[in-house]
């Protein structure tokens, strides 16, 4: 099923632009087309410094749903980022108490380059775990991305982040552990991407009942967790990256003089100036439409 169109959004147009060139035609919808179809409401809180290509990203998964898809894109109303189109945040962003009362059917928490940064000293932490909250109150089904992941199981269970000896950076294998309806259909193994300089140890997340460990990596550790009860996902990678997201942060890195290796497993014969192919896309697809399917829009997950 196709996204409701977002008016005016540059990532929409960017997306239907490239669907139109691939002869897709039906995944882009005007919001007075919709029908009598079902419209699965998703909120999602872009805490990523390039909003727009963090949009992008985000919506060209959610397309390729079987669920038929509005998107609210939300920012924080205690902190404003340095980095983002003050214009383009007034177009087509709001702030969660603006909206706290509509339905949503689910939440995307993402990502965030704050990671050596103790948890309460992020400038809208209450803000953020205000959101969770109710998130969870409402019964919200919510999927929270890396930063989001480690902030989320941080609050609700006390599992701490941990320093990385060297950033984790680059395309790891993994495999599927504990069954679960977030996994249905994956493929075993799956590669997917990773890009953070702290990890969360399995032994923390094992202690946790309420926590299923879904997929993990033995280079990359923990990727996938659920906690059913709650209808939650953490992801720990990226998943959602485009193919050449890796290759942005490689060359955006190296051009600040920052130290960075040549991300793993990404490039052809680890070459920069060869251009990268995804081999994670059909792992994604699966993980958002098994979220779209099972977590928000059915009752059972046995």
């Amino acid at each position: 099923m196709p996204l409701v169109q977002i008016k005016g959004l540059p990532a929409v147009s960017e997306l239907k632009a490239e669907w139109e060139q691939e002869g897709r035609y039906d995944l882009i919808v005007p919001e007075d087309m919709t029908g009598s179809r079902k419209v699965t409401e998703i909120a999602i809180l872009n805490l990523m410094p390039v909003k727009e290509r963090t949009e992008r990203q985000l919506l060209r998964r959610l397309a390729m749903s079987k669920e038929l898809v509005h998107v609210t894109f939300l920012m924080t109303e205690t902190y404003h980022p340095k980095h983002a189109d003050p214009e383009h945040l007034s177009r087509f962003y709001t702030v969660f108490s603006a909206v706290r009362d509509y339905p949503f059917d689910g939440m995307i928490i993402t990502g965030a380059p704050i990671e050596m940064m103790a948890f309460e000293d992020v400038n809208y932490w209450q803000e953020l775990t205000g959101i969770m909250d109710s998130c969870r109150q409402k019964k919200i089904s919510t999927m929270y991305i890396c930063w989001g992941a480690q902030a989320a199981l941080y609050h609700f269970y006390g599992i701490p982040k941990k320093p990385l000896p060297a950033k984790q950076f680059g395309i790891f294998e993994h495999h599927l552990a504990n069954g679960s309806r977030l996994s249905e259909g994956m493929e075993d193994p799956f590669f997917t991407p990773h890009s953070r300089h702290t990890f969360t140890d399995k032994q923390d997340v094992v202690g946790v009942s309420q926590l299923k460990i879904v997929a993990e990596s033995p280079k990359a550790g923990v990727y996938l967790m659920v906690d059913e009860e709650h209808r939650e996902v953490f992801v720990t990678g990226h998943s959602e990256y485009d193919a050449d997201t890796l290759s942005f942060e490689y060359f955006r890195d190296l051009g600040k003089g920052l130290p960075i290796d040549v991300p793993e497993h990404y490039f052809p014969d680890d070459d920069p100036s060869k251009e990268p192919i995804s081999i994670w896309r059909d792992h994604s697809e699966k993980l958002f439409e098994n979220w779209l399917t099972y977590y928000i829009n059915k009752d059972d997950l046995s």
